[in-house]
């Protein structure tokens, strides 16, 4: 009877009380449409985004050996635990289950306790760094433009000089309007925008690095790391900046169950996000690879933070021109996939806190031309602070890869490797001091030390790079 209740007030607030219950999943909520495709778009969006330009300097850091090896072990772990994360979605069973709709729900029903406070607290962190580090790179890429334009017009000599901060704000005005989707579901076009222009500057940079080694332009590279010239310890701090950058790269786990979330119901959630999960890794893997190879031996030991940015290609200006344009139109989109947790998790707790104020719950609806759509005033308030301060931070701290290795370092191992398998062990019932209890829980101490490590060694990167950048006064 009170299950029928429940139901019945999911029902009334989403205004589908009456309509055909066919219309509805087994939670009370409208008929999820996605499929393994628009799953693997939103992954795609997510990890070929402003991780991928930073691989060919990390790889030119680690090397050729260390390099690809790193790319292929961290793609290989990313599914693995991947998969694991899938069979979470419903507890206790992974297909008919109750569902858990985010990756807190999900620990907080498999492990209990208050360990989904803490991946609360690192998940939404996390997600509210990549937005910065989002802004940052968008900003970055729009310097490029005028600067490639400057130095064709002037000369690489020519005083080509630029503050970012203009453009992070546009970019933040662009986000405010966009924030009001309203849930993950309805992005699916974006999503899918987005990945086909990580496509296209991918392509581009491998097509302007395979060029050049082609003419003969390529410089020299290394089996293992840099030259011997550079400073041992330089070389350490950023050997370990470049797997964080790797790590980040291949990381999606944060929303990893919002996706699974948007999925239909038949066939099951956990085996269309399992096929999603190998073609996103596949498809990540080969543009990794292509990108951070090719770049590397083009560039060798001097490979700059990003290959298409304004300190790696500037010629023919047009194509390098658009692939930044391609750049800022993909993270524009993923901006929006790493928020959307976000702005769920914080709207369905305000729900919960003031199920009866009109400020929250009520939805006004707004016709432009044909277009009807609706609005809600804590969404629109909510929201636009949320973006304004991470323009605000964005604009405070503009580091590029050590940026990129500190997000890494926080999130690889808690929702990449520690969360999913301890969720796994407590489903299904492994006893300790087994052969397979050993493996798993080597492979989180292992992926605990690395992420130490990276966060030390990004965290060292940033201290430096305080030396040299004032806030709010970031050129280019």
């Amino acid at each position: 009877m009170e299950m029928e209740i429940i139901e019945r007030e999911t029902k009334v607030e989403i205004g589908v009380i009456g309509k055909d219950d066919t219309l509805l999943d087994d939670d009370g909520k409208p008929k999820r449409t996605g499929t393994a495709w628009t799953a693997s778009a939103h992954i795609i969006t997510t990890v070929v985004g402003a991780g991928v330009l930073s691989l060919a300097w990390a790889m030119a850091q680690l090397g050729w050996i260390i390099g690809v090896s790193a790319i292929l072990f961290l793609a290989s772990i990313t599914l693995y635990t991947s998969n694991l994360l899938a069979d979470c979605y419903r507890s206790p069973d992974p297909i008919t289950g109750k569902r858990n709709h985010t990756y807190m729900e999900a620990v907080k029903t498999n492990l209990g306790g208050k360990m989904h406070v803490l991946c609360g607290l690192i998940q939404y962190g996390n997600l509210s760094g990549a937005a910065i580090g989002y802004t940052i790179t968008t900003s970055i890429s729009v310097v490029s433009i005028r600067k490639i334009n400057c130095f064709h017009k002037k000369g690489i000599d020519g005083p080509c000089h630029f503050s970012n901060n203009p453009y992070m704000i546009g970019l933040g005005i662009v986000e405010i309007f966009l924030s009001q989707i309203p849930n993950f579901h309805k992005l699916s076009w974006l999503s899918i925008l987005a990945a086909i222009m990580s496509f296209g500057y991918a392509l581009i940079g491998f097509g302007l690095s395979i060029t050049t080694i082609i003419q003969g332009k390529g410089r020299r590279t290394f089996l293992i790391g840099v030259s011997k010239e550079q400073n041992s310890a330089n070389k350490i701090w950023n050997m370990l900046i470049a797997i964080g950058n790797v790590a980040l790269a291949s990381c999606y786990a944060q929303i990893a169950i919002d996706i699974q979330d948007s999925l239909k119901s038949s066939p099951p959630e956990n085996k269309v996000m399992k096929t999603a999960n190998k073609i996103g890794i596949v498809l990540m893997t080969i543009i990794f690879l292509l990108s951070a190879c090719s770049g590397y031996a083009a560039f060798g030991s001097d490979t700059p933070g990003s290959i298409l940015m304004s300190s790696g290609f500037k010629e023919p200006f047009w194509l390098v021109d658009l692939a930044n344009a391609f750049i800022v139109m993909h993270l524009v989109g993923a901006y929006q996939v790493v928020s959307q947790p976000i702005f769920g998790g914080i709207e369905t707790l305000a729900n919960k806190r003031w199920p009866k104020s009109n400020l929250v719950t009520k939805e006004y609806p707004m016709s432009i031309g044909k277009m009807t759509f609706r609005f809600n005033l804590f969404r629109l308030i909510w929201r636009t602070i949320f973006v304004i301060v991470v323009t605000v931070l964005a604009m405070a701290m503009p580091f590029f890869n050590e940026m990129l290795a500190l997000l890494g370092a926080m999130a690889f191992w808690p929702l990449v490797i520690y969360f999913p398998v301890e969720m796994y062990i407590a489903k299904q019932k492994i006893k300790k001091q087994t052969f397979r209890w050993f493996a798993l829980q080597t492979l989180n101490l292992v992926f605990m030390l690395v992420s130490i490590a990276t966060a030390c060694a990004s965290i060292h990167g940033l201290i430096q790079a305080l030396h040299k950048y004032k806030p709010f006064m970031y050129k280019m």
